[in-house]
């Protein structure tokens, strides 16, 4: 047999014999290796193009990291994640002076924070002190590039939303509101970074509120006129609108406050017209008649009913933060023929805006004032003597206005008459009775900002007590609107000669504004002299439904105010509206997080109308939220934490502070187990007791607060002190805001002969005087 030489092996191809055989050429080795070698230098060329701009990003990202961790460093002094450290000024960064302090707050509140989430829900959710300080760091990044945005005045939500919301909530709610934003947002910015890619679509399509008139399609079927009445007070624009509403076959008032809707409650009935009152307190249903019409404040207003005509009153409460999503939602939600709203000219623009969108017909009415009003050049210098007859002394607290009465009786010689909206409905017509009476001793009331919203007074003057009032977070002063609307309450004066001949004097029509300290008197006169700018935007709160459905994307344990905040910042809506979350409604979810209520029972204590800022209070209110998820009794006498004993006690003399404290904190804990007893008669079902238990609180109320007296020294110290709070709280809402609203807002004179020192905490005192 005859081998092959080597020329023909070399000239045959590999494993030409069989396809199992291998050849062992070296020069076939060589060449095959030769070739993979280039096969591979062209894949790692091609490699290397495709990932050349994947390297150039990964650069960059560790550029930024790395700057971001030098930045940490030199603040810190460390080479780790260090938040807390990173208090003091970043010389990388520049800001204007009143960002560098508002920045330094945020951040100093924020290590306040990092230090308490030990046991939050970053616990439970598996995330150390390590990656917490990981992510604080990342995130007080975002919080410097907040702050540089804000230094280039973009500060708008929709291009800035973490400043505009920490600058919201410092104005508005002063450093407790800011710690509670500054706690949500970097909640929020962890959660986003492990949370599921897959929900975000089903959430934003979820919370699209572009739309909120499709939340009532009952109402759409229904073709509605909007008659729009507008004007100054004493104008009558109000009492047109009754007008229509009286010669209807049904209808609904909806007022802004239970006093409103109670006296026109009274007046309905008074003229043979069957009316229920609907309050949050409160539910009457004429008997033996189911044909009636409805008194009701703006929150409880009937969705479900079809009416003839319809009034909204105070409309231009539709651009009210905290309760102007009730005023948007009857606009929208009422089913009736005719929809007469009343307010000022300011909110003419938004109500037509809004009408056009679901297509109703628009009719607006304007009216003039039927008596002149002039702001006085003289205030009357803390003299009560100095009063005159049909004098209305404006004050904002229950203390001040009995305190009022007191020295205005004891230096005049003459009853003075008191209204405001915590007194019985009987008591408050009773007074007002008295003051109204020409021909009789009774020359002057003291009233609470109640007057303002339409309460039926015959007034010459009014003279405001102060220009300052808490708003449950901070004194302030009040705004141009506000000091209309109160002031303009003056010239509805009658004399006894009036009422009996029919005739008047051209001075007696003429309405009288006035101050009781100098110092006020500018802030009044300049209000008077500047028109209130157009609402721009109407205010809207999501349905219960939609918040249930938005907590399901959550773990069940997530507390309620992070929903609220994380749907308000997740909500799509349109130029028309803006969405609000209010700061009571967020302390309210956090005082009964770990009671386990359902999402639902969460959401209607939420919405309870109370403050926990009394001593105390909060333990009743988390008791009567046990009672609803534990399924215990909720009898009146079976809640130990309301303090009934406190109607055991005598009091002879004047009445002590703690006292009074304790008082109104039973009259607190009963308005709230009324309330709650509409909404879960099964579980609080001594609602008759507790009608019974108010009214004897009340009655020992009056009394007590009957009993005060200060002297008008004690007095002027206290207006002092308020002024000096309020010109503060200014100083900083101008300087964080910067300066947006100088020239719709009136400066707050302060009284530089008084000394004494402002009250609050004192790193609240640091920061405004930085500021």
């Amino acid at each position: 047999m005859r081998f092959p030489g080597p020329a023909a092996l070399l000239r045959r191809p590999l494993c030409a014999e069989t396809p199992g055989c291998r050849s062992f050429s070296l020069y076939s080795a060589l060449r095959n290796r030769n070739v993979k070698e280039k096969e591979k230098e062209k894949e790692k060329e091609k490699e290397k193009g495709k990932t050349s701009k994947q390297s150039q990003i990964a650069q960059k990202h560790a550029a930024a990291e790395a700057k971001h961790n030098a930045r940490s460093r030199n603040s810190s002094g460390s080479g780790g994640h260090d938040p807390s450290m990173r208090l003091r000024s970043d010389p990388a960064l520049k800001l204007s002076p009143q960002y560098g302090v508002f920045r330094s707050t945020v951040l100093h509140q924020f290590h306040n924070i990092l230090a308490k989430l030990g046991e939050s829900i970053f616990t439970t959710g598996g995330i150390g002190k390590d990656e917490l300080n990981r992510q604080a760091d990342l995130f007080m990044n975002n919080i410097d590039d907040a702050f540089q945005l804000a230094s280039q005045n973009v500060t708008q939500r929709r291009k800035n939303p973490l400043f505009s919301n920490l600058r919201e909530a410092f104005v508005l709610r002063d450093l407790k509101g800011l710690a509670h934003e500054i706690q949500f947002s970097f909640q929020s910015f962890v959660l986003q970074q492990r949370s599921l890619k897959g929900t975000e679509k089903s959430q934003k399509q979820l919370v699209d509120f572009r739309f909120p008139h499709e939340w009532y399609p009952a109402t759409r079927a229904v073709q509605r006129t909007i008659h729009i009445h507008v004007g100054p007070t004493n104008s009558g624009k109000t009492y047109n609108a009754l007008q229509a509403l009286e010669k209807s076959r049904s209808g609904l008032y909806c007022g802004p406050l239970r006093l409103l809707a109670n006296e026109i409650y009274q007046r309905l009935n008074a003229k043979g017209r069957p009316t229920a009152l609907w309050t949050g307190e409160q539910i009457r249903i004429p008997e033996k008649t189911d044909r009636y019409f409805t008194s009701c404040t703006v929150e409880m207003a009937p969705m479900n009913k079809l009416y003839d005509v319809a009034v909204i009153d105070e409309i231009q409460m539709i651009g009210n933060a905290e309760r102007g999503d009730a005023w948007t939602a009857a606009l929208l939600g009422i089913q009736a023929k005719e929809v007469h709203v009343c307010g000022e000219e300011r909110a003419v623009n938004i109500v037509q805006a809004i009408c056009a969108s679901v297509g109703d017909k628009v009719v607006v009415h304007r009216y003039n004032r039927l008596s002149p009003l002039e702001v006085m050049d003289k205030s009357i210098d803390g003299d009560f003597k100095k009063l005159q007859k049909g004098d209305a002394v404006v004050a904002f607290s229950r203390v001040n206005l009995h305190a009022l009465k007191r020295r205005i009786e004891t230096q005049t010689g003459r009853r003075c008459a008191i209204v405001y909206g915590a007194l019985p409905p009987e008591v408050r017509v009773q007074q007002a009775a008295l003051f109204n009476e020409p021909d009789n001793d009774y020359d002057f009331i003291v009233a609470s900002d109640a007057i303002g919203m339409g309460l039926n007074l015959e007034i010459r003057r009014v003279v405001f007590e102060s220009v300052v009032k808490f708003d449950g977070t901070q004194q302030r002063v009040l705004d141009t609107w506000e000091l209309k609307q109160i002031g303009g309450r003056a010239g509805r004066y009658r004399t006894a000669r009036t009422e009996t001949s029919g005739e008047s004097d051209d001075a007696e029509k003429i309405g009288l504004v006035t101050s009781m300290d100098h110092q006020d008197l500018n802030v009044v006169q300049d209000a008077f002299d500047t028109n209130p700018k157009d609402i721009k935007q109407a205010y809207v709160s999501p349905p219960p439904g939609i918040i249930e459905r938005f907590a399901s994307f959550y773990p069940p344990d997530t507390p309620l105010s992070f929903l609220l905040l994380r749907l308000r910042d997740a909500a799509t809506v349109s130029s028309l509206y803006n969405l609000h979350v209010d700061a009571n409604r967020l302390e309210n979810c956090d005082a009964i997080q770990d009671i386990p209520l359902t999402i639902f029972d969460k959401i209607t204590f939420s919405n309870a109308p109370v403050s926990l800022r009394m001593p105390g209070f909060r333990s009743v209110y988390r008791a009567m939220a046990k009672a609803v998820a534990l399924n215990t009794s909720g009898h009146l006498l079976d809640i130990p934490e309301i303090p009934l004993e406190v109607l055991d006690t005598d009091v002879v003399g004047p009445p002590s502070p703690d006292y009074l404290l304790r008082l109104e904190s039973l009259h607190t804990a009963i308005t709230l187990y009324t309330w709650l007893s509409y909404r879960y008669p099964s579980v609080f079902i001594s609602q008759d007791m507790a009608f019974e238990v108010r009214s004897v609180a009340e009655e020992k109320l009056m009394k007590a607060l009957e009993t005060l007296d200060f002297s008008d020294e004690a007095m002027l110290t206290r207006r002092r002190m308020t002024r000096k709070q309020a010109a503060l709280a200014q100083k900083q809402k101008r300087a964080i805001d910067g300066d947006r609203r100088q020239t719709a807002e009136p400066d707050v004179v302060v009284d530089r002969k008084d000394d004494t020192p402002p009250l609050g905490v004192e790193e609240t005192r640091r920061v405004r005087i930085a500021v």
